[in-house]
């Protein structure tokens, strides 16, 4: 199974640039894991907010292949503790056969065609968080979670 994280925009600041490629990295030591850049849309002054999600689910949209297990990072999406998530993705692990495939969207959040393709919805948290930051918590939880099931030292009850 492969794992990608689709995300709206680049990360601009090299911090976070920086803490988000290492944690891939260090996932990528027990999974196939990826980050997939949909590109920002230009001059969306003149675009509603509605205007812009449509625009921007287009393109996730195309990013998406047939047997995608599509799981949005969502407000309003389920909380998991970070074992839980670990039990998620072991279940994710043995029963997903293609991609599963998580996405961060853009500021306004996602369109209803993007919604209506997602299987599932997580949220980080109750708290909001820029994109940038989300994407770094989302990769480290992602370690997370293998360090848990492969019975690594990172994670203490």
């Amino acid at each position: 199974m492969k794992t990608t994280l689709i995300v709206v925009g680049r990360t601009v600041e090299q911090h976070y640039i920086t803490a988000i490629n290492d944690y891939i990295e260090r996932t990528k030591h027990f999974i196939s894991f990826d980050m997939e850049v949909i590109p920002e849309l230009k001059n969306t002054k003149s675009l509603t907010p509605e205007q812009q999600k449509e625009k921007e689910g287009e393109l996730i949209g195309k990013a998406l292949q047939p047997g995608d297990v599509v799981v949005l990072l969502d407000e309003h999406g389920k909380e998991m503790r970070s074992v839980e998530f670990a039990r998620w993705m072991e279940k994710k692990l043995v029963n997903v056969n293609k991609r599963l495939v998580f996405i961060i969207g853009g500021p306004y959040g996602f369109s209803q065609k993007v919604y209506d393709a997602a299987h599932e919805k997580i949220s980080m948290s109750k708290m909001t968080f820029s994109h940038q930051m989300i994407r770094l918590i989302f990769v480290e939880q992602m370690y997370r979670a293998m360090t848990i099931l492969n019975g690594g030292p990172y994670h203490h009850e």
